[in-house]
């Protein structure tokens, strides 16, 4: 790295006086830099640390061709170049979000939110970070819950495309599919894909801990890569194919050769959605047939069905993608189903566990929103804990982790995106009954108050109000446009009554 500075001077021509100074620490923290300077009115610093352009330092040396090369690709910095460099910027900016075709409820909000993803989107390959941020902690404590985010989720990803596409902003998209097709081109030798990669597509990313830094507030330990790479994890393939489904509509009509690779994994999810995996929160316990997982092969299946309907993409296995998605269908509402308690459970082995992903029930069109049993999983998730619930100050948890075996000890705050999918989750159901509409806006009007002072949210939100997890984290603002767009899209398709009616 290369940590440079330039200067303003004051209109009486004075300039402030800048000295770095390196520091040993001691602790292992390695080499650091240090500058003490006064500034005056009129005055300004400006700091740049950046990536070593190749070649700068041979810029040093008198040779012309050199000297051409830094004129090109590294020129000197100064103050005028950083202005218009800022202005650049803002340009670049404010131009991007005016593609944003959403004009609803919460613009400023959402509009922040796809600020940050695109932020969040590597641009040579189009993959999408989960957070920019490792190891802060969804526990304060030393319960071990502290994970390396600077990866690419498939989910994620896909999700992200979603969003964005919702919003009228596709050349992202185009992007993504051209990840996808690179990720593709490499799978498992069993023909499925790794949950994440590196934003270069790579596949290693081993999880270490780091035992000379004690942590964000003494959370231990400092993790850095991801052991989860290596899960199964089967829902990637529905939030995928939910992603590529959309993508052909709203953006970009697939080709054939991208049409081979997605029924090449919609083929893999008929051979593999029976098997027990590791599930959203990769938990770090044991395998088991979750209900989520099991609603996400379903929804691959389904999308790559309707593909072959509306495109006509050759596929010899039809059939067999349709009668596997009608098991699984009947499966889930058979063996998901606690017929006791009246709620789905979050797997067929823990069917008395609740787990606030089954709200995406709705949201996937699996069930709609006005089904008696989504309504009665979605009053018992809305109740608090220790009434069986997920749900304290309309803020949610995604599991009660006293009954869900996770391989971790200790408490965490609430899911933000479990909180948003059950505001837009109420809005599907408002329906039948107009107060979960009502309530599904006081849900994210009080759920935006969480952000901090430029909009940006974390993964969870502890029982004071304050920030848990990575930051700022994708899946949160993905969750927020999602909700906002619907929820906004029920509250102005409902007319009001007539008076006397």
């Amino acid at each position: 790295m290369d940590l440079r500075y330039v200067v303003g001077c004051a209109g009486t021509g004075s300039c402030p006086l800048v000295e770095f100074k390196p520091v040993d620490y001691t602790s292992g923290l390695g080499q650091g830099v240090t500058a003490r300077f006064r500034l005056h009115e009129g005055q300004r610093v400006v700091f740049i640390l950046r990536t070593t352009p190749e070649g700068a330092t041979e810029s040093m040396k008198q040779d012309s061709e050199v000297s051409l090369f830094r004129s090109r690709y590294d020129p000197p910095l100064n103050m005028k170049m950083v202005e218009n460099l800022l202005e650049d910027t803002l340009l670049y900016w404010l131009t991007w979000i005016r593609s944003c075709s959403y004009s609803g409820r919460w613009l400023e909000n959402v509009e922040r939110s796809a600020l940050i993803l695109k932020l969040m989107t590597y641009e040579p390959t189009g993959a999408v970070v989960a957070a920019v941020t490792f190891s802060l902690p969804e526990a304060i404590g030393d319960h071990g819950r502290n994970w390396d985010y600077r990866f690419t989720w498939v989910r994620d990803s896909a999700f992200t495309m979603y969003a964005l596409m919702r919003l009228g902003l596709n050349h992202e998209a185009r992007q993504y599919m051209s990840f996808v097709g690179r990720i593709c081109r490499s799978k498992n030798p069993d023909g499925g894909l790794q949950i994440m990669y590196t934003l270069r597509g790579g596949r290693d990313m081993p999880e270490l801990i780091l035992p000379h830094l004690e942590g964000y507030r003494g959370c231990a330990p400092v993790r850095i890569g991801n052991g989860a790479a290596d899960h199964l994890q089967l829902d990637i393939y529905g939030e995928l194919m939910d992603a590529v489904y959309l993508y052909n509509k709203f953006s970009n009509p697939l080709s054939y050769d991208e049409w081979v690779d997605i029924r090449a994994l919609v083929d893999y999810v008929c051979d593999n959605y029976d098997q027990p995996d590791m599930g959203i929160w990769e938990v770090r316990g044991r395998k088991q047939n979750f209900t989520y997982s099991k609603i996400q092969c379903w929804v691959a299946l389904d999308r790559g069905i309707r593909l072959v309907e509306k495109r006509d993409f050759p596929c010899r296995t039809l059939d067999r993608w349709r009668q596997t998605r009608d098991h699984i269908y009947e499966e889930v509402m058979e063996r998901a189903w606690n017929p006791r308690l009246e709620f789905f459970g979050q797997s067929y082995e823990n069917l008395d566990t609740l787990d606030a992903a089954v709200l995406a029930m709705p949201l996937v069109i699996f069930l709609d929103g006005t089904d008696p049993r989504m309504i009665k999983t979605m009053r018992r998730i809305m109740l608090p804990p220790h009434k069986g619930g997920l749900t304290v100050n309309n803020l949610v948890f995604r599991y009660n982790v006293v009954e869900t075996d996770d391989g971790l000890s200790g408490e965490e705050g609430t899911f933000s995106l479990c909180t948003f999918w059950l505001a837009e989750a109420l809005s599907r159901a408002s329906r039948i009954d107009i107060t979960f509409l009502y309530k599904a806006q006081v849900i994210i009007d009080e759920m935006i108050m969480y952000g901090n002072h430029v909009g940006l949210f974390s993964e969870e939100i502890d029982k004071a109000g304050k920030h848990l997890g990575n930051f700022p984290q994708a899946f949160t603002h993905i969750a927020l446009i999602s909700a906002a767009f619907n929820v906004d899209r029920a509250l102005k398709q409902k007319k009001p009554q007539q008076p006397g009616l």
